[in-house]
């Protein structure tokens, strides 16, 4: 049950990323905090199934050699880092509205205060699931 209302909380927050309207072409414009906050998730989101790939692959060779426990360490990082970004998906849209999301509307100082934070979280997400895929494909010698 759990793992079906981070993946309704996904859909509605890919759902209200693409429903955002598309910028003019020839406006060119700093990306606001919110959009950067966006970009990181757009950009690590994907990996979400090479982690769950990695993992299906790591466990079948898990086992109490070294080796076998060293592929246990990195499905225990590569879970982690699954959970870490399903953990901010769920704290972000629950802070956050649509509106402040895709539309730009402006945040509260209390909420202007939780993107700060967001902003960091997100960025540890990134490192977290970048580093543990690595860490995983290299001990896989791919």
């Amino acid at each position: 049950m759990k793992k079906a209302s981070y993946f309704f909380l996904l859909l509605c927050l890919i759902f209200a990323v693409s429903c955002k309207g598309e910028q003019k072409e020839t406006e060119t414009k700093e990306p606001t905090q919110m959009e950067r906050v966006m970009a990181t998730h757009d950009e690590v989101m994907p990996k979400m199934s090479t982690i769950n790939k990695l993992i299906t692959e790591l466990e079948t060779k898990v086992d109490t050699t070294t080796q076998g426990v060293e592929y246990g360490k990195a499905v225990n990082e590569l879970k982690d880092a699954n959970k870490q970004m399903m953990d901010w998906m769920g704290g972000f849209v629950a802070r956050f509205n649509s509106d402040e999301i895709t539309k730009g509307k402006a945040l509260s100082e209390e909420k202007q205060l939780w993107l700060d934070k967001e902003e960091e979280k997100v960025i540890a997400v990134k490192d977290k699931m970048n580093g543990s895929i690595e860490r995983a494909e290299a001990l896989l010698g791919k």
